[in-house]
This record gives structure tokens, sequence and C-alpha cells, in this order.
């Protein structure tokens, strides 16, 4: 147990974070996270289901068939600020003076790739005419245009890009218009999130942001609302302070600042669970912020997510229907083998390897903690070399064989056998979730019952020339879910649509 001072334990208490809580993260920088252990990639056929055209429509029949019964919610992860996006730009407008050299000798003298491609496509930018009335007049030359372009595009005494919201920036340009993420979003869920008239939509966001994105809502809300004939109940949360991980020195002791206070970081999305967990409805959709389609491609999308639910919602009448069963003793032996085996099949659950040891009520039991879970549907791209967790059978200490969504950092790189089975994996999680969180019964689970706390993240920091180590919670869709019952299914790759860098604007898919 760490000595903490009246002054520390205040600061704990005012960020509502439990000095259990701070002792358990400082043990896990003692011990270490150990890398994950991977069996298996999977891949269509283990672990990932590809289905046929005529099955996709059945799936998306039977979601649309039992649709009006539901209740639905979008949950979008929104909390990203735009700075990694420009961070070639802003390299751009300190390494580059006009006046000094022209663009084609910096280019070449740097070898400044993003720089080249950025402003030879300026007109395709989705905030091109905005910037370009904004700087008129004020260059003498192409070469002058561009630094400025570049400047008013992310400095904050112009438009101030580069410290938006992700979800805030204009990505889509439909003739003299443009439209958010935010706005896309609003437009996908009335397609697929949409029940008796009204799709319910939840976004996590910045306190800094909090603002911003209401003003948003107040001038896109109605005219999309009247445009897709659907009313709106959008909600928002910020990042819980309780969920920040206190950070430590050298020798595993908490960080402190400059002013005796000790030193916590975000969680990262990780901390999401518990606002995800403050939601509630029988399927939540999960999706990035800024993965987002124009127009054309939305129908496409729609269908895709709309397949996953009806995937979700069928498994889940059966895991429903045994589950009761269970729960009123009226399993036979026969029918314990048959839930085993629906579980195994179905829900890729794996038994432990001595499951035919226990008695009859002991399998039992551990049946109905199995089936007893939320249902995560994910979907999964073939891998195109974007960077990204991806799908895997994992085994844990005990040796029990799970379906899990992976990072490469949880990867031991120098295990030539696990890089061997990083290299064979066939896909790639676009973070494409379909939720179900409540039990048969209707109530909905306690998700931090189902979190791998064991499937963080410790990275090296600096502050003030001081190293220090940093904690990373386990991921949303990675250790957050871990206990989860999981099914991968195979999506359409114009699913997956992000903007990780300003140049991915130009990409086609992103071209209205």
């Amino acid at each position: 147990m760490i000595e903490l001072s009246p002054k520390d334990l205040e600061q704990l208490d005012s960020k509502g974070i439990s000095k259990e809580k701070v002792n358990n993260q400082i043990q896990t920088f003692k011990e270490g996270i150990p890398f994950v252990q991977l069996s298996q990639a999977a891949v269509v056929g283990n672990g990932i289901l590809r289905f046929s055209e005529k099955e996709q429509l059945d799936l998306l029949q039977y979601f649309e068939d039992n649709r009006k019964e539901l209740e639905l919610l979008k949950f979008v992860p929104a909390s990203g600020a735009a700075s990694r996006m420009f961070k070639a730009m802003f390299n751009f407008l300190d390494s580059y003076e006009p006046s000094k050299e022209e663009l084609s000798e910096y280019i070449e003298r740097t070898g400044d790739q993003d720089a080249k491609k950025f402003t030879e496509n300026l007109s395709d930018f989705p905030f091109y005419d905005l910037i370009m009335s904004r700087i008129k007049g004020k260059a003498s030359n192409k070469d002058e245009e561009a630094y400025l372009f570049v400047k008013e595009m992310l400095m904050e005494s112009g438009l101030n890009y580069g410290f938006y919201p992700k979800g805030l920036l204009p990505f889509h340009k439909y003739g003299t218009e443009t439209a958010t993420p935010f706005e896309e979003h609003l437009k996908e869920a009335a397609l697929y999130a949409k029940t008796k008239g009204t799709a319910s939509l939840h976004f996590t966001v910045s306190e800094q942001h909090d603002e911003m994105f209401a003003k948003e809502e107040a001038t896109v809300g109605p005219k999309i609302s009247k445009k897709t004939d659907t009313s709106f109940n959008i909600t928002y949360s910020n990042q819980k302070p309780s969920t920040d991980t206190v950070a430590v020195d050298v020798d595993n002791k908490p960080f402190k600042n400059s002013d005796g206070s000790i030193l916590f970081r975000p969680g990262g999305h990780g901390a999401l669970i518990e606002n995800l967990n403050d939601q509630d409805a029988d399927i939540i959709f999960i999706k990035n912020i800024d993965n987002v389609v124009i127009d054309k491609n939305l129908e496409t999308v729609s269908n895709s997510k709309k397949m996953l639910a009806g995937v979700l919602k069928k498994v889940q009448d059966k895991a429903f229907a045994y589950a009761r069963l269970l729960d009123k003793d009226e399993v036979s032996i026969e029918k314990a083998d048959e839930i085993k085996a629906f579980l195994e099949k179905d829900l890729n659950v794996r038994m432990p390897k001595n499951y035919d040891d226990f008695g009859v009520e002991e399998q039992k039991t551990m049946l109905k903690d199995r089936i007893n879970r939320p249902i995560r549907i994910c979907g999964m791209v073939k891998n195109e070399g974007e960077p990204g967790g991806g799908p895997f059978w994992i085994k844990d200490a005990q040796g029990n064989i799970s379906l899990q969504i992976i990072e490469s950092a949880q990867i031991d790189m120098e295990d030539k056998a696990q890089a061997a089975i990083l290299q064979n994996s066939t896909h790639f999680n676009p973070v494409d979730l379909v939720c179900g969180v409540r039990n048969y019964k209707g109530q909905k689970f306690d998700l931090l019952d189902f979190v791998d706390t064991k499937q963080g993240f410790i990275t090296g920091k600096t502050k003030e020339g001081k190293e220090l180590k940093a904690l990373e919670l386990p991921g949303l869709w990675n250790g957050a879910m871990a206990f989860w019952n999981t099914i991968f299914v195979e999506v359409p790759l114009v699913t997956f649509n992000p903007v990780k860098t300003v140049n991915d604007f130009l990409k086609p898919t992103h071209q209205a």
C-alpha cells in the first residue's frame, strides 16, 4: 500500500477515485502487463462468418421484421481532437517560409510528401472555398497562397481546425454545402437506428467541446430531421474524471506535479465502457466519429448495419430461450449438450478442457454463466494494410481460448511464432459493433463485470523533463469487452472510411 497524504486523498475524492483503485493501478505498474498469447488468427471459416448475398438479405429482413419492438441506440465516441490529423501540416508551417524558398525547392529539400500531396490538391478539400474566400488577395504568388491556406486552416487566428473536435470539421462537400461527421452520423442513424419515427444517438465528447456540439445540433438537427422524416433524440456525455489513471515515476511511486498534486491522465477510449454502461437499449450500434461515408454509399453502409443487427437478433433469440430454460431448471442432459453446442458453434464460446469431468449441475452452472453475457457482433473488413486491431483466438493464463480484438501493441513482436500469427491475419477491426446489453428478462447487464483489467497498456512518457509511466485502460472494443460473447462477421470495405490524416479527404470515398 502506498502512503497518501491528506492532500492526496482530497484530490482522489474530488475525482471520485478510490484509494484501492490507485493501489491496484500501482500494482499493475509493478507487475507489468503481459503480452497477450495469440493462439491463431481468426479467419473466414474459423472465427469470422461470411454470408452470401441471399443470407445477408435474410438477416437484414429479420432485423426489419423485429425492429418495431426494439429500442435502438447509436453510440458514437466523439471526443477526439483533430490535432493528430493535421500533424504533418503543422510541421509544414514550422518548416516552410515562402519568402525564402519556392515550394518545389522545400519539397525537394525535405521530401515532405504530405505537404506535396496537400498543396497539389487544394481544390479537392471540403473547406477549399471557405478558406480561399478568407485569404483572397493576401498572397502574391501560388506558393504563398498554399502557405496562407494551411495557416488559415490551422491557426487560432484563422479557422483553428487543428484544435477542433474531429466530429465538427467539414468532411464532405455537396455542391455549395459542407457536412460534418456529426451530420453524417444523423443521416446514417435515420436509416438503421430509427424506430417509430425517432432515432436515438449518444455522443461522448470532450467537456471543452460541449457547447460546439450543442450548436451544431441546433444548426443541422432540424435540417436532417426534415430531410429524413426523423426526429432525433441526441444525448451527450464526457469521459468521467474517475476513469483517469495515476501516472508513476521510475520507482512506481505516484508522479507529482510541480504543485505537489498527483498526476492523473485520461485512461484512453477504454474509459468509455463507463459511458456505454450508462446507456440502455435492446441494440446499441457503435461506430467512431470519423468513420462516415458520402451520401451515395449510405445505403450500402446502412444495409450492412442492419445485417449485423439481424445476426445479433437471431442469435440472441436462441440464447434467450436457452437461458430461460436453464433458469427454470428444465434442462435434460441432452438439452444441456444442445446448449453447449449452440454456445460453441454460434457464440464462439470455448469450454474448459476438463468440462466433461464436471458433474451435471456444475456443467449447467457453467452453461448458465456463459449464456448470460452481453453479445457483440463485430464487423471485420479485409486487411488492406491499415493500422489497427484485428480478430484473433487468444489463450489466457489458465489456458482458456477466446475470440478477441487485439491491437499490435499487445503482441510480443520479438516472439517469431506470435509475429507469424499476426502476419497470417486476413482481417482487421474497423470499429463496427452491434451490441446486445440486456438479458432475456430485459434487464441490462453491468458491463463493468465483463472487463479484462489485464488488457491495458503501459507507456513511457515525459513531463517537465522527468520520465513517467502512464496506464491506458483496456480498449473499449478490446479488453473492456473481453468477457462478452463475440461474433465476427465480414463486412464490405466501404463501411470503413476513417479520416486519420487530412489527406484522407482526398480518397474517392470522401469525394462527393
